[in-house]
């Protein structure tokens, strides 16, 4: 265990000083704003560094090593994408982060926040339906929407042999039955790091029923 100043970093979270750093520069740019924007609970910053930061690190083991280009819907706060931009900078330097977010106040936040970390994401302010296909190599979203909609979006914006991660909480298996009423895919589950009754789902080959 690695103690910084807002907690813990477990053994799984394997990176450098830097990015730990990093991932404590931007819960505190978090808690600078929220008290004007609202982007995250205000009951939920007491443990922000485990509801929030290290639930969104744990998606970053599920990012194929070669993935060049991944997009957050529903960014908010940036988590999972700013998260995963900053452990990026030195795992997967190569990798570009898109973050969707139709909220323009919040999607000022993620320009501002991936500007004061130096970061290499780019912001769109724009609902995932009608945005142009972004072509990913993963996708990822939490806390957004249901299982079968986050399907729909992720068939619109992943490119050819693309995958879907998305983090789930106590409803994964009853989101999985509603999501394969109406969608054909491929799905890897692992235990949730941060949430005993949750789940990261991984998602490829989707196709409608």
């Amino acid at each position: 265990m690695i103690n910084i100043a807002r907690g813990v970093a477990p053994d799984w979270l394997d990176v450098s000083r830097e990015t730990l750093v990093k991932l404590d520069n931007l819960l505190a740019l978090v808690e600078k704003w929220n008290p004007a924007i609202n982007m995250v609970a205000p009951g939920s910053l007491a443990d922000a560094w485990q509801r929030h930061v290290l639930d969104s690190a744990q998606v970053f083991q599920f990012i194929p090593p070669l993935t060049r280009k991944v997009a957050d819907f529903g960014s908010g706060a940036g988590f999972p994408g700013l998260v995963l931009a900053i452990m990026a900078q030195a795992a997967l330097p190569n990798l570009r982060m898109t973050l969707v977010e139709s909220d323009k106040r919040k999607a000022v936040f993620l320009n501002q926040a991936a500007q004061q970390l130096g970061l290499s994401a780019t912001v769109l302010t724009d609902r995932a339906e009608v945005l142009a296909p972004l072509g990913a190599d993963v996708v990822t979203a939490r806390a957004l929407a249901p299982l079968a909609t986050l399907c729909g979006i992720a068939v619109r914006h992943l490119g050819a042999g693309g995958v879907a991660v998305f983090p789930k909480g106590g409803q994964a298996a009853k989101e999985l039955e509603e999501a394969a009423a109406h969608w054909n895919f491929q799905v890897d589950e692992a235990q949730s790091k941060t949430d005993p009754a949750g789940r990261i789902l991984t998602l490829k080959s989707i196709q409608n029923v």
